[in-house]
């Protein structure tokens, strides 16, 4: 029986080894650097495993955390004290004054609400740190979606890079046939071969493009350690929204968390106010006292009253009243600075939605005809190879230029979106 005894809790030790075993595992595996997925993400993929990921959220995160832990210090009471003490106690020899002892416990009381108006300081700076926070996830956010923008357009750019070069890979092929032929002159065709390194040139900028955007973001959304297996999916050509300035400016009034910070400053400033009155209140000390001498027992109280003839705490009034004027003028500033942020992110949006919708709605189409026009001119004769070089250079720059206005009108929308704090995308 004592032998089974053994066994059975040397089994128990080596499960209990083997699941501390696992749980470390685990632990390692959860603080470890998350990987990369397989599948392409898309912006608020990107953007929720930011919230969930980013290194500075997390960080401002426990720092809200500790802040809030300062409204159980604001509500605590004052400790009593307690104190013994005894006299003419000796030890084996006669003392002709009988021993004393004595026991008293005292406590201080606070007046003037002091540890309310503590708490309304201590729960008002935990909410205007929840607002600071919640800006800089924003502006974390913000970047996100710059980065996840930078990175569609690098994809679309190599895309394209990659489209001409094929294109022109085969033109190129033709032309070498025609000049083998006679169709064609050397000049010529020399000059058609000189096009490629151009086409070339733009597909490795355009890859090298594509990874440098990728490591930004990767960094951003929180992964220590970048992957080439990571790939977003979205789509180049912005979208239209049906929401007015005058709209944007009062959803911004009701989410920016910089206002309501500054209103948040504001009821801190105000229980500020109250507390530096109320801590110029006299608090008094109650005390209660036992004591003992020879066979004789007695109890007795002390009251202790401190008179504030001259430190009534006015200096930290006077300080307390200003700071709260002033953060009554800080919430002004701020309210302008939403309206300004606001109708400047509006202006840039119009502008760059009306220049990507020129391009989506004509010049793209009238680049590409042009281009499929002067390429059938010269491979029958009609024009000239410099016509035929200029009509390919134009329909190129006219393609990178609408991608690039499709990407500034995006950049547009993240700008409105972080002015207003909220997603204006549809």
């Amino acid at each position: 029986m004592q032998q089974q005894g053994r066994m059975r809790r040397a089994a128990a030790v080596t499960q209990g080894l083997a699941a501390l075993v696992l749980a470390t595992g685990l632990a390692h595996a959860q603080t470890a650097a998350p990987v990369a997925p397989a599948g392409p993400l898309t912006m608020t993929q990107v953007v929720d495993v930011a919230k969930a990921k980013n290194p500075n959220l997390l960080s401002a995160e426990q720092n809200l955390l500790s802040v809030k832990a300062q409204e159980v210090q604001a509500g605590v009471r004052a400790n009593p004290t307690f104190a013994l003490a005894g006299q003419d106690v000796t030890l084996g020899a006669q003392s002709a004054n009988p021993y004393t002892y004595s026991a008293q416990v005292s406590r201080l009381f606070e007046r003037g609400e002091k540890r309310r108006w503590r708490l309304d300081v201590a729960r008002s700076t935990t909410d205007q740190t929840r607002d600071q926070n919640a800006l800089q996830e924003q502006q974390i956010i913000l970047s996100v979606k710059q980065a996840f923008t930078n990175l569609v357009l690098a994809k679309a750019s190599l895309k394209l890079a990659q489209d001409n070069l094929k294109d022109f890979q085969h033109e190129l092929d033709i032309n070498e046939a025609r000049y083998k032929a006679g169709d064609i002159g050397k000049l010529d065709y020399e000059r058609l071969e000189l096009q490629l390194a151009q086409f070339e040139t733009d597909e490795t900028n355009a890859e090298l493009n594509v990874k440098q955007s990728s490591y930004q973001l990767q960094t951003l959304m929180g992964y220590e350690k970048v992957s080439d297996n990571f790939d977003v999916t979205g789509d180049i050509v912005p979208p239209a929204f049906n929401l007015s300035m005058s709209e944007l400016e009062q959803r911004a009034l009701q989410a920016r968390p910089d206002y309501k910070a500054a209103m948040d400053a504001v009821r801190v400033a105000d229980a500020g106010v109250k507390l530096a009155y109320a801590n110029g209140t006299t608090d008094p000390t109650l005390e209660g006292e036992y004591d003992r001498a020879g066979t004789e027992d007695s109890l007795g109280f002390n009251i202790s009253i401190p008179l504030r003839i001259f430190d009534r705490n006015q200096g930290n009034k006077e300080t307390a009243k200003y700071q709260a004027q002033a953060s009554r003028f800080a919430v002004d500033a701020a309210r302008a600075q939403v309206y300004s942020d606001v109708d400047q992110a509006w202006a840039g949006y119009v502008a760059a939605k009306t220049l990507s919708d020129r391009y989506n709605g004509h010049y793209m189409d009238l680049a590409k005809d042009v281009l499929n026009i002067a390429q059938f001119a010269y491979e029958h004769g009609g024009i000239g190879l410099l016509d035929y070089l200029s009509a390919l250079q134009d329909n190129r720059t006219t393609t990178l230029n609408a991608l690039t206005a499709y990407a500034q009108t995006w950049l547009a929308i993240h700008q409105l979106s972080y002015a207003t704090s909220t997603d204006v995308a549809p």
